[in-house]
């Protein structure tokens, strides 16, 4: 556990120098075009790999996005929409719309305890050490630069978990060392039934229509 938790801390060090840089929302706000295509329409479902909903991304940590955007640009997660999307944006792009979506957290805040997840999903995220990083309400990660996962769609995180298993697929895939550590340790049928507690809980984040923005 204190393994995991060092290097834990060595990823989002590194992930939080990303956002050092100036962020500007009103920036943001006018960059956000090839978002709310996907991002921006209440129940949006995407096709590839499979059938899921978009994440939502209103109110998610501003750090996680860029450093997410990077990991798509530098093809170490691999999807190729976010990828053609994540390549035509600077820096100051990311870090901009990163910082607009980030001050869409939904309000009030999510309290600090959640309902208790049943036996059998309990065990699965004691093995899992889901908290050690997510924060034990998952809404408040040790790091921004790790996601806010409360309330997010169960079948996007299921997707989203079974891609750190993927290997050597040209467009599947996301490399994380930690996250594929203990991703691994599942069976899909697992991971499943962690993507459905940790969306049935309370969380910050939201899915807010374009007409809504402006």
């Amino acid at each position: 556990m204190k393994k995991l938790l060092q290097i834990s801390i060595t990823l989002a060090a590194l992930f939080g120098a990303a956002s050092a840089q100036a962020q500007d929302v009103k920036a943001g706000e006018k960059k956000i075009a090839m978002c709310i295509g996907c991002h921006g329409i209440p129940g949006y479902q995407a096709s590839f790999p499979e059938i899921h909903k978009v994440p939502m991304i209103a109110g998610q940590n501003a750090k996680y996005i860029v450093a997410s955007l990077q990991a798509y640009a530098k093809g170490e997660r691999k999807h190729p929409t976010m990828r053609g999307i994540a390549t035509s944006m600077s820096e100051q792009d990311m870090l901009d719309v990163a910082a607009f979506y980030e001050q869409q957290a939904k309000k009030p805040a999510v309290p600090e305890s959640v309902p208790a997840a049943p036996a059998n999903v309990a065990e699965l995220l004691t093995k899992g050490a889901c908290i050690s990083c997510h924060g034990v309400n998952f809404s408040k990660p040790i790091d921004p630069a790790y996601p806010k996962i409360a309330g997010q769609h169960a079948d996007y995180l299921t997707v989203a978990l079974k891609s750190y298993k993927t290997e050597k697929n040209a467009n599947i895939g996301r490399s994380n060392g930690v996250m594929a550590g203990q991703v691994k340790q599942f069976s899909n049928a697992e991971l499943k039934a962690i993507s459905g507690y940790i969306a049935s809980l309370p969380g910050e984040l939201a899915t807010v229509p374009q007409g809504k923005m402006r």
